[in-house]
């Protein structure tokens, strides 16, 4: 393989609380060989990386190639994450995870360079450079899943903040009163516009002895209640299910508003699983964007589903790789 930058190949790596996803992909975004494996995050820090070390192995012995025809490998992890240094400072999703310096390791067992940074600022990224059919300035990543995360491109740079941690945008406070947050903080957006918010007030109607399916689809377990059943229960007509999707999207459109409001963006993308109810979810809350963000702003932001699906995160770490090595990026056309 030649040694062009452009020409070689470049290993994303996504850590999730459950999985860790990877892809092997060319400078355009291409999967040539995905991989995935547990997390094994309850083990402690040492499983979880030689799980990343393997899985890595793994995804090149599939791809047939070597460490030397990689341009690099990029990682994605949820938290706060100290990219300059290639330390995982911490992580929710990564019990006993306090200043890992995940990047050196990786870098030290296949010898070329690793870039390091949140799992939904490079999703963004990703977005931004692989998702689009045409490029914008200024977009917002937003992924809602059991909390809210996001990535913000502005003036069409990843956006990082003073220290890196840009893009906390689930701990806007939304209600000064509102439900506590894992954060330490109360009322925070996540609290009130996510996977795990739409399950806890399912489970408090049906306490309250409210008239619904949720319960039975649970199989009367209520610790198994999650935003997929609550979804699965409004497709089937069930009418507090489908009240309390919307409810979900009014909060999130609260927040969509501030964002349209601070951020000025041409495209807001939104991925994560409460993404997926589609319609029911987000119809409420662009209805909030339209009445209380400012008018101009509105005209030009393109509220949207994210385009690379369950990809974003891996390719957004593929796309960090070539954002932090300086390789040429290849325009729409050129793919």
């Amino acid at each position: 393989m030649s040694g062009n930058k452009e020409q070689k190949l470049i290993l994303g790596v996504d850590i999730g609380g459950t999985k860790i996803a990877t892809a092997l992909a060319t400078a355009c975004g291409e999967i040539v060989a995905p991989g995935r494996n547990p997390t094994h995050a309850q083990a402690g820090p040492d499983a979880v990386i030689n799980s990343v070390l393997s899985t890595i192995e793994e995804t090149m012995a599939s791809g047939k190639v070597d460490s030397s025809q990689l341009l690099g490998i990029g990682i994605a992890v949820a938290g706060i994450i100290d990219s300059d240094n290639g330390e995982v400072i911490s992580s929710p999703n990564l019990p006993g995870w306090h200043e890992v310096p995940l990047g050196s390791i990786v870098q030290q067992r296949f010898g070329i360079p690793v870039y390091l940074g949140n799992d939904a600022t490079l999703a963004a990224l990703g977005e931004w450079h692989f998702g689009l059919e045409r490029k914008v300035a200024n977009l917002v990543y937003i992924t809602v899943s059991t909390g809210i995360g996001g990535g913000i491109i502005a003036s069409g740079k990843l956006y990082t903040g003073a220290c890196g941690a840009a893009g906390e945008i689930g701990h806007m406070i939304i209600d000064v009163n509102g439900p506590p947050c894992n954060c330490g903080s109360v009322g925070c957006w996540e609290t009130l516009a996510s996977g795990t918010a739409l399950a806890r007030e399912a489970a408090k109607q049906i306490a309250e002895g409210a008239n619904t399916s949720i319960a039975e689809l649970a199989g009367g377990d209520m610790s198994k209640i999650d935003a997929k059943i609550v979804f699965l229960a409004a497709k089937q007509g069930d009418e507090l299910a489908k009240e309390l999707i919307s409810r979900l999207g009014y909060y999130f459109g609260v927040g969509l508003v501030n964002l349209v409001n601070i951020f000025n963006p041409e495209i807001i993308l939104v991925g994560g699983g409460v993404a997926k109810i589609g319609d029911l979810f987000l119809r409420p809350a662009i209805k909030v964007v339209e009445e209380r963000a400012f008018g101009t702003l509105v005209d030009v932001v393109h509220i949207k589903p994210a385009l690379l699906g369950d990809d974003s995160g891996v390719l957004g770490a593929v796309a960090f790789v070539l954002e932090r090595s300086g390789a040429p990026r290849l325009n729409h056309s050129e793919r």
